[in-house]
C-alpha cells in the first residue's frame, strides 16, 4: 500500500486528485495530520513559489519516512527551483497541461517504487548541476563524485587487485600505519562496514573499473 500526501495550491484541485486517487487499487491517501508517514507527497501548483519549496522543505524535515519522494505536478518550474527541491526528495516532474489523473498515478506508483520521472529540460538541469559541481568543486580538491580521495581510490584499487596492507604500504611509499588510518577513515566517513564493503562501494560507484 502506497501512502500518499496530496497538497495543493488550489483546494478544488487538491480534493479532486485525492477523490481520484482514493479509488485507486494499492493507493491510500493521508489526511493531514498523517501526512509525516507518506510514502509520496503530491505537490499539485500552478507555479512554483517560495512557499511552495517551502512546504516541500517543510514536509521533508516532518516526515518520518526517510525514502519519501516527491511527485511535482506545475505549470512553471526554474532551474534553482529543481536543484532545491531535489534535496527534499523531489523525483518526478510533470507539466500540469499534460497530468491527466492517470499520467499523476503513474508518476506516484514510479516515485513509490523509488525511480524517477523527469522531463527531458529538468533532466538536462541535474546533469549540468552534476558536472559543474565536480568540475569546480570535487576535482580541484581531488575528490571523486563518488566522495573518495584520490588516495584512498589508489588503496582500494590495490585492496581490489588482492595487495595485503603491508603491500600497498610499500608500493604507495605510506608506513602500514597510515594505510591502515586511511582505510578506517574512509570507511566512517562512508558509513561502509569493512573493506570488502568499501571496494564494493567503489566499484559500483564506477570509482573502480
Amino acid at each position: 500500500m502506497v501512502s500518499i500526501a496530496v497538497v495543493a495550491s488550489d483546494r478544488i484541485t487538491g480534493e479532486g486528485a485525492a477523490c481520484y486517487l482514493r479509488a485507486q487499487r494499492g493507493l491510500k491517501v493521508l489526511p493531514e495530520e498523517e501526512h509525516r508517514l507518506a510514502d509520496v507527497l503530491l505537490v499539485l501548483t500552478v507555479e512554483v513559489t517560495e512557499e511552495t519549496l517551502l512546504l516541500m522543505e517543510g514536509a521533508a524535515a516532518a516526515s518520518t519516512n526517510a525514502g519519501m519522494g516527491i511527485v511535482l505536478v506545475t505549470g512553471g518550474l526554474h532551474e534553482a527551483q529543481v536543484m532545491r527541491a531535489v534535496h527534499c526528495g523531489l523525483r518526478s516532474v510533470m507539466w500540469r497541461q499534460d497530468a491527466g489523473y492517470e499520467a499523476v498515478v503513474e508518476a506516484v506508483r514510479t516515485v513509490a517504487a523509488g525511480r524517477a520521472a523527469l522531463p527531458a529540460p529538468v533532466q538536462g538541469w541535474l546533469l549540468d548541476h552534476v558536472g559543474s559541481v565536480y568540475r569546480h568543486v570535487l576535482r580541484p580538491m581531488g575528490v571523486t563524485s563518488s566522495g573518495l580521495e584520490g588516495r584512498e581510490v589508489e588503496i582500494l584499487r590495490l585492496l581490489a587487485d588482492g595487495f595485503s596492507t603491508v603491500e600497498i604500504a610499500r608500493r604507495l611509499s605510506y608506513s602500514e600505519r597510515t594505510i591502515k588510518n586511511i582505510v578506517s577513515a574512509m570507511t566512517s566517513r562512508l558509513g561502509l562496514r569493512n573493506r570488502a564493503h568499501a571496494v564494493a562501494f567503489a566499484l559500483r560507484s564506477g570509482t573502480l573499473r
